[in-house]
C-alpha cells in the first residue's frame, strides 16, 4: 500500500474531534471525520476506510449498531473510544464485533500505539493463521503444537496451548471469557469462568517472564484478556 492509511474518526465530540484528528494525521494518517451514525456509515460505503475509531454515545445512530452493520460487510478493524467504561458496554461492543477498546480519558500515546498494531495487521501480506506466527520473543508453531522463546521450547499442555494458539490468532483483539470460554471449551462453558482464570493462571507462568506483571496475556477487568504486542508509553490523557 502506497497511499496513506486511511482512518475515519466517528465522533460526535469537537474537543475529541479537535485533538485526535490532528494528532493521526501528524503521524501520517489520511483522517476522515463523521460526527453522527449515518453519516459514519455513508462514508465507510463510500469511500471505505482501513480502520475505524467509533464512539458509542452517537446522536443519531447506537455506535453498536454502528458497529454491527460494518461489521456485516468489513473486517477492518474497528476500536471503540468511549466515555462508557461500564462491563456491559465492552462486553456488548466486543461481542458485536469491535476489536479493541478504549476509554475515555485516554493517553494519546496508548492510542497511537493501538492503531499500529491493527495497521501492521491491515497491510501485513502474512495470512493471519499462517503455520507460526512471532510475538515479541515467543513463536507459536501451529503444525507442530509448539511455543519456543528464542531457541528453548516452553512445554504446554494441550489445553495451555489451544488457549494461546487463540489469543496468537487474534493478536491485540480484547476477548471476551464468554467467547474465549466457548472456542477452548464449546458452547456449554460459557458460564463457568473459572476454568479460564485457572488456565490463564497456568499459562501466564509459563510465558511471562514475571507473570504477576503480565507482558503478553493482558487482563480487561470484568472483560476477559488481550495478547499484547506492542506496550503503549506513558502519556498525559485526553479527556
Amino acid at each position: 500500500m502506497t497511499r496513506p492509511a486511511r482512518i475515519l474518526l466517528v465522533d460526535d465530540e469537537v474537543p475529541i474531534q479537535r485533538a485526535v484528528a490532528p494528532l493521526l494525521r501528524s503521524r501520517g494518517y489520511d483522517v476522515e471525520v463523521a460526527g453522527t451514525g449515518a453519516a459514519a456509515l455513508k462514508m465507510f460505503a463510500d469511500h471505505p476506510p482501513d480502520l475505524m475509531i467509533l464512539d458509542l454515545g452517537l446522536p443519531d445512530i447506537e455506535g453498536t449498531e454502528v458497529c454491527r452493520r460494518v461489521r456485516s460487510t468489513s473486517a477492518l478493524p474497528i476500536v471503540i473510544l468511549s466515555a462508557r467504561g461500564s462491563e456491559a458496554d465492552k462486553v456488548a461492543a466486543l461481542d458485536l464485533g469491535a476489536d479493541d477498546y478504549i476509554t475515555k480519558p485516554f493517553g494519546p500515546e496508548e492510542l497511537l500505539a493501538r492503531i499500529r498494531v491493527w495497521m501492521r495487521r491491515v497491510l501485513s501480506e502474512e495470512p493471519a493463521d499462517s503455520g507460526r506466527v512471532t510475538v515479541s520473543d515467543l513463536t507459536i508453531d501451529f503444525d507442530r503444537r509448539r511455543v519456543v522463546r528464542g531457541e528453548e521450547e516452553i512445554r504446554l499442555t494441550p489445553k495451555e496451548f489451544e488457549l494461546f494458539a487463540f489469543m496468537a490468532r487474534n493478536p491485540d483483539r480484547v476477548l471476551t471469557h464468554r467467547a474465549i470460554l466457548k472456542a477452548i471449551w464449546g458452547p456449554n462453558a460459557v458460564d463457568q469462568p473459572e476454568h479460564l482464570w485457572v488456565l490463564v493462571a497456568q499459562l501466564r507462568k509459563k510465558i511471562e517472564i514475571d507473570p504477576a506483571h503480565p507482558r503478553y496475556l493482558i487482563s480487561e477487568p470484568w472483560i476477559g484478556y488481550r495478547l499484547a504486542t506492542e506496550s503503549a508509553g506513558p502519556a498525559g490523557d485526553i479527556e
